[in-house]
């Protein structure tokens, strides 16, 4: 899965999300994704993972073999 896609699905799930994507390995399969976003303000690590895997339904683990999620709330001033 390219890292526009990606990114698209994930904001479309999460609209306010900051996503940098890296690849793992160079074959669209393998990415590593760090999200920002507020709506995880409050939330357990496994929700906020939640919510971001939620947004590809059954393309994990199939279009999109691996994700390495790191996500948090943004950082308050």
């Amino acid at each position: 899965m390219p890292s526009a896609e990606i990114e698209r699905l994930i904001k479309s799930a999460i609209p306010d999300a900051q996503v940098e994507l890296t690849a793992l390995v160079n074959d669209d399969d393998h990415w590593a994704a760090t999200v920002v976003s507020e709506r995880f303000r409050g939330l357990t690590r496994v929700k906020q993972h939640q919510l971001v895997n939620a947004a590809f339904g059954d393309r994990l683990g199939g279009e999109l073999h691996a994700l390495q999620l790191t996500t948090r709330a943004p950082e308050s001033v």
